[in-house]
């Protein structure tokens, strides 16, 4: 293999980084999915997404570390380095698992918010449109795909922004209603946590979930430059906006309208906008979920294509994926993706509500994985680190510690709910061949 079929370009600026991540993070969780969020917790739900924010800010900062000690490494190298190939083979594969199933649901979900619009042309052609966009998307050299990505994710941060200045207006009666609730809602309809404090833990199990792709950022590193530099600023900046974006659109939502009175079926989004008199919002809404989507898949393909080039380039996969084109994209591994979201797409059309019920669990599993083997590498090679790390992640060792001991948790919550049994026994089935399946391969390897 040519030395310059492996080589990703390191174009990746961070403002681009900052908002590819954003993407993979701010979606339809925010614009739809807060609902179940506030019905399982009420307006307390806000504590869950800041203690699931500082889950999330100790394992961004352990990926830092890590890489600004070993700076031509991703998230995986750092797993491989810390435990071994095997470890690695089957975290590596279980990511592109996930991502793949996130896009396959938001191809899906694209197509049914064209169909807004355009009632009339089957969902399966307006998915397909969708799949074709993402892959001509991501066929772009990795400095304009980070381009689009950024004006994609800015589009949705856009929109939550104005949503929030607008709703605090309307909320404390700066923007005249006939009657501003200001603090009302969050003391009425059975107080602030109106379903006591276990609540709080219930919605954890999802908001967790809804911050999974942040990590997204340590696949990054292999096509940023001075990712040592950057990487620290980028997470601190990162983190602080993601809450922000989830936690003061949530307090809007829940201090204009009850909890209890949101409609499950509708985004909170539109009904806040629909409640001031703005008749225009489904049609600004639909726009927005659909920038959103695509956004998410268009960084969940990217994080696809990027594990399975590392883990082609590390022996862990054919070695024909780690191909890059001349611009600088894993072009067979985009190819493989293509054909999984094409052929993904189509069978969601076919059985649409039984693959959904059991892909939407799938990245939530996933994620409590790879999260929990990023804090347990840190917490290993730390001791061993050849240089002195320009940035040190606070409290080692006890935060990681107790940070991998709640993650661990909520996973033991997540394995005893009864709606996720067929996600599980599909990840488990999954991981159970990736086990056997690294057995083989690197006994033969070793042998």
């Amino acid at each position: 293999m040519k030395s310059n079929e492996a080589t990703l370009h390191k174009k990746l600026r961070p403002r681009h980084i900052t908002f590819m991540a954003m993407g993979g993070v701010i979606g339809t969780g925010i614009f739809k999915g807060s609902t179940e969020t506030i019905s399982l917790a009420g307006p307390g739900v806000i504590l869950s997404y800041v203690f699931a924010g500082l889950l999330l800010l100790v394992v961004m900062g352990a990926i830092a570390e890590m890489a600004t000690v070993y700076p031509n490494m991703n998230m995986k190298d750092f797993i491989r380095k810390a435990f071994g190939e095997r470890l690695s083979f089957i975290i590596g594969w279980l990511y592109c698992f996930m991502w793949l199933a996130v896009c396959v649901i938001e191809v899906i979900a694209a197509g049914s918010f064209l169909q807004y619009w355009l009632p009339d042309v089957p969902l399966w052609v307006l998915s397909l449109a969708s799949a074709a966009f993402i892959i001509v998307v991501n066929m772009l050299s990795v400095g304009g795909f980070g381009e689009l990505e950024f004006w994609l994710a800015g589009i949705k941060i856009a929109m939550i922004i104005i949503f929030i200045a607008l709703g605090g207006c309307i909320l404390f009666g700066i923007i005249p209603t006939e009657t501003p609730p200001y603090l009302s809602n969050y003391a009425q309809h059975g107080g602030f946590l109106p379903n006591g404090w276990l609540a709080i833990f219930s919605a954890l199990l999802v908001v967790t979930f809804s911050y999974g792709g942040s990590e997204l950022i340590g696949l990054t590193l292999t096509e940023t430059e001075n990712p040592e530099k950057v990487l620290p600023k980028v997470v601190k900046s990162f983190i602080f906006r993601v809450v922000l974006f989830y936690t003061l659109p949530i307090l809007i939502i829940c201090g204009l309208i009850p909890w209890n009175q949101l409609d499950a079926n509708t985004s909170p989004f539109v009904q806040v906008l629909s409640s001031v008199g703005l008749q225009s919002s489904a049609h600004v809404m639909n726009f927005i979920l659909i920038t959103a989507v695509l956004s998410a898949a268009n960084s969940g393909i990217y994080g696809a294509t990027r594990m399975l080039h590392s883990l082609a380039v590390n022996g862990e996969g054919p070695r024909s994926l780690a191909r890059v084109s001349s611009n600088g994209v894993p072009v067979n591994s985009l190819k493989l993706c293509a054909v999984i979201l094409i052929v993904g797409s189509m069978v969601a059309y076919i059985a649409q509500d039984g693959l959904f019920r059991i892909l939407m669990a799938v990245p939530g599993f996933v994620v409590l994985l790879v999260w929990s083997c990023i804090c347990l590498s840190q917490l290993k090679l730390r001791k061993s680190y050849p240089v002195e790390p320009t940035f040190k992640i606070w409290g080692f060792p006890y935060i990681t510690a107790i940070t991998i001991g709640c993650l661990w948790v909520i996973a033991f919550l997540f394995l005893l709910d009864p709606q996720n049994r067929i996600s599980i026994s599909v990840c488990v089935a999954f991981m159970a061949f990736l086990i056997i399946w690294s057995l083989v391969k690197f006994r033969r390897k070793q042998a």
